[in-house]
């Protein structure tokens, strides 16, 4: 579905800046580390990258020193950056989080009315051929990355190329009806879905998990890959089920885990990938991202997940397949 597409993002670039003192609900002196790179679709692009697929990236930074690190990073890691504005009257965007022993998270975001979120774009900016847009529904909770990532989706499926979607649906950032209103059109448009457990709660509020999954699977998506954390993952489509047992490893910090099964996921698949395998190497790379502090300090390539993959047995959850 996926094969020959260029994978492309439109959404926030920022640095994150992590607390080492867990449960102080970002409200007591501490240690930090940072500054990360980080904003949730180019964890995904680099990491997409990083897997052997032809990349694009839109988004805006600062000319400052965190601007600067983002772009070395991306670049660093082969992502086409050509679409990042560097914007001199706007700072990079900053996140700062905090965790809780049960791996719960706070987060302060500055997004608004810096760079991350006054990137100038229009349709007429994407790369020719195949495109696959793929949305993290978090940048959706901005005003200006909205309007920009609507006007790109529907570009995209005007020329026949595919969308991919991680709901991602952060509260801190889905504050209001709009927000709300973009994702469930995204959803309608999109080709691949790629939800969380707990994204699952979101979108459906009262419904289990097998009736929410159910909804998506007749929502119009011919691929659905749900997220279960260290219980592995589900994936559906051609007709298939694979349900996929969780590895076991030192959970250092999760942020970022998600992206990094997404962009596995979605490069492989660009590649020409099966799904059952795409879905093993996306589960790995989870994995592996969770092993190192920072949201994109985890990212692997091709590589390193197999080596995960030889040394670190699947632990199976006792769900059937």
């Amino acid at each position: 579905m996926l094969e020959g597409h260029k994978i492309v993002t439109v959404g926030e670039l920022l640095v994150e800046f992590i607390s080492h003192t867990k449960g102080c609900a970002l409200e007591r002196i501490g240690e930090f580390s940072g500054p990360y790179p980080s904003g949730a679709p180019a964890i995904f692009l680099d990491q997409a990258s990083r897997m052997g697929a032809e990349t694009e990236m839109f988004g805006g930074v600062g000319d400052d020193g965190f601007g600067r690190l983002l772009l070395e990073r991306l670049r660093a890691d082969g992502v086409g950056t050509e679409g990042v504005s560097v914007l001199p009257d706007r700072s990079t965007g900053t996140a700062f989080v905090s965790y809780y022993d049960d791996g719960s998270r706070d987060f302060i975001f500055h997004l608004a009315n810096t760079a991350a979120d006054s990137l100038s774009f229009t349709a007429e900016m994407l790369p020719p051929g195949p495109l696959a847009l793929h949305v993290s529904a978090a940048s959706l909770g901005s005003a200006p990355l909205r309007r920009a990532i609507l006007s790109a989706a529907d570009a995209v499926k005007g020329s026949g190329g595919k969308i991919t979607c991680d709901p991602n649906a952060r509260p801190q950032l889905m504050q209001d009806d709009e927000a709300r209103g973009a994702l469930e059109r995204i959803l309608g448009q999109a080709d691949c879905l790629m939800p969380s457990t707990s994204d699952l709660d979101h979108l459906y509020p009262g419904l289990d998990e097998a009736a929410a999954i159910d909804r998506l699977v007749h929502s119009g998506a011919d691929i659905l890959a749900i997220k279960r954390g260290a219980k592995g993952a589900t994936i559906i489509g051609d007709g298939a089920k694979y349900d996929l047992p969780g590895h076991d490893v030192d959970e250092v910090d999760p942020t970022g885990a998600g992206d990094c099964f997404c962009g596995t996921f979605v490069a492989l698949l660009a590649q020409g990938v099966g799904l059952e395998e795409a879905g093993r190497q996306a589960n790995a790379a989870g994995a592996i991202a969770v092993t190192r502090r920072g949201p994109m300090e985890g990212n692997s390539g091709p590589s390193q997940i197999s080596a995960f993959l030889s040394s670190t047995p699947a632990v199976s959850d006792g769900r059937e397949a």
